[in-house]
């Protein structure tokens, strides 16, 4: 470190600095002092967070940090990026920006660096040394001007019973099973209960609004019907991610530990992909999960993807949802929509025609959400026009709202009518399966999918089981060759061409 000269100013900064650029020690003390003032302020939950930061560097007003992940990043951000960035500002006169990247593996954290004596700001009255904006760099502060005192801490209000977020109406007897979803609902009874093999842990994986959160809601009405004194504990990924964070700001880790591994029977997790990248809250979700299986607890999970596809989520944590059973949900067929119509038109006391349940369930075949959405759409139209629900009303009433639209086939259709053709699993398209008969039957499926959708090459490689891209452009090009070379691959493929024709 650079001693200091007589004349340099007592907060450590020399004066000649201020305006002007800065050496790269001089900016490494500059930091630590920015640190050592930050930390004196929220001395609770600082080191927490910065032993996920590294500092790299701070020339002419830009700050590289690095951070283990995506998740501390943005926490920094947020909560501790503007005070730091005021202090430096106010000690050096520069416009501040920082600069971010990612890197799981840091050498240095912040939090084990040695730091000096807090040091309290002072005004100045000095013109800023301008700074070109480099690209990539996020400009967090006007220089010169009074920066915005930071935020607070989020507080988080204390969560309710588990049971309070249960929708009354999601039950195994309001649940319409089909062949999407037969495998799931199974799997979700004997979950509870009802007899059957029990998998622990119950993966449910689908597209949005195809009955996951219903499935879940119907495991915890049954259990409790049960088992009245059994500990069921219903919560979404992003509340578990909160939870975890007021934790670790109020110091109160080892009871939010007893709730998830001790106090705990049944653990129902909603939208476990919302954990991506958020590294240490795997960590606790991990040590969780083992106590949990360890012990026998039941544990069920839902995603809108596969295990093997979920981005940024830990490889042990993958693998342990694996162990049970991975059940999948797909877009309900035309009958199975039919029947949801009417169940729901049931429940809500809709009078409702079998023409007009059919047209519902033609014009509206992504997901049952939509299905559900359009018939109240039109129930409470018909009830504020005075008119009955019958197929010319449904007809106009649906056309006009833009629902109904033609039938595009996604990638989870053409995944699905491959498997069908080949005598497959859905899930071996997107395994590490490398069988000559799977491989080939994922070659097919993403050839169709490049012709007949508008997807990139790494979005077609994450939606096959996050394979590279080279890998589709590889397969494409293969299929594209054979077709030209091959009867029997040609013959397939007009076979499947024709099945997909009928969707559009």
């Amino acid at each position: 470190m650079q001693n200091l000269e007589s004349g340099d100013s007592p907060d450590g900064v020399s004066p000649a600095l201020l305006g002007g650029s800065l050496s790269s020690e001089e900016g490494e003390r500059a930091w630590i002092q920015a640190v050592a003032f930050t930390r004196d302020r929220s001395p609770a939950s600082f080191d927490q967070w910065f032993s996920g930061v590294q500092f790299d560097g701070f020339t002419d007003g830009v700050l590289s940090l690095r951070a283990r992940d995506e998740f501390v990043r943005q926490w920094i951000e947020d909560y501790y990026l503007p005070t730091l960035c005021e202090w430096l500002r106010g000690h050096t006169g520069l416009s501040i920006q920082a600069r971010w990247s990612i890197d799981g593996a840091l050498d240095h954290p912040v939090a084990d660096r040695p730091s000096y004596p807090p040091v309290r700001p002072r005004t100045i009255s000095v013109r800023p040394f301008p700074v070109d904006e480099p690209s990539g760099v996020r400009d967090v502060g006007a220089a010169g001007g009074s920066a915005p005192p930071p935020p607070p801490a989020p507080r988080i209000h204390a969560v309710p019973a588990p049971m309070e977020a249960l929708n009354p109406k999601s039950t195994f007897g309001n649940f319409v099973v089909g062949p999407s979803n037969q495998l799931a609902h199974a799997a979700s009874m004997a979950a509870a209960g009802g007899g059957g093999r029990r998998h622990n842990p119950l993966f449910i994986c689908g597209g949005t609004g195809l009955g996951k959160t219903h499935l879940v809601h119907a495991i915890a009405h049954s259990v409790r019907e049960d088992r009245p004194d059994a500990r069921i504990l219903y919560i979404s990924a992003e509340r578990f991610v909160n939870e975890f964070v007021q934790a670790l700001q109020d110091q109160k880790m080892n009871d939010f530990r007893a709730r998830y591994r001790e106090k705990c029977d049944v653990l129902l997790v909603d939208d476990i992909h919302s954990l991506a990248g958020k590294t240490q809250t795997q960590e606790e979700f991990f040590h969780a999960f083992n106590a949990l299986h360890q012990g026998g607890k039941q544990i069920v999970v839902t995603s809108d993807k596969y295990p093997q596809q979920l981005d940024k989520m830990e490889e042990r944590l993958v693998s342990r949802f694996q162990w049970g059973l991975v059940a999948d949900i797909q877009a309900p067929e035309l009958e199975t929509r039919v029947a949801i119509i009417r169940k729901k038109a049931q429940l809500e006391h809709i009078e409702l025609e079998p023409d007009v349940c059919l047209q519902i369930a033609q014009s509206v075949r992504s997901n049952v959400r939509e299905l559900e959405g359009t018939l109240i759409r039109l129930a409470a139209k018909a009830s504020l026009l005075g008119k009955p629900i019958d197929i010319a009303f449904a007809r106009t009433e649906i056309a006009a709202s833009g629902t109904s639209r033609p039938n595009e086939a996604s990638v989870e259709d053409i995944q699905r009518m491959v498997c069908h053709h080949f005598k497959l699993r859905s899930v071996d398209l997107v395994s590490k399966d490398r069988h000559k008969s799977i491989a080939f039957a994922r070659h097919v499926a993403m050839y169709l999918c490049k012709q007949r959708l508008k997807c990139s090459f790494p979005e077609l490689g994450r939606a096959f089981g996050n394979r590279d891209h080279t890998t589709v452009i590889s397969a494409v090009r293969k299929v594209e060759s054979l077709r030209s070379n091959d009867p029997e691959v040609r013959a397939h493929l007009e076979a499947l061409e024709r099945k997909l024709g009928s969707l559009d």
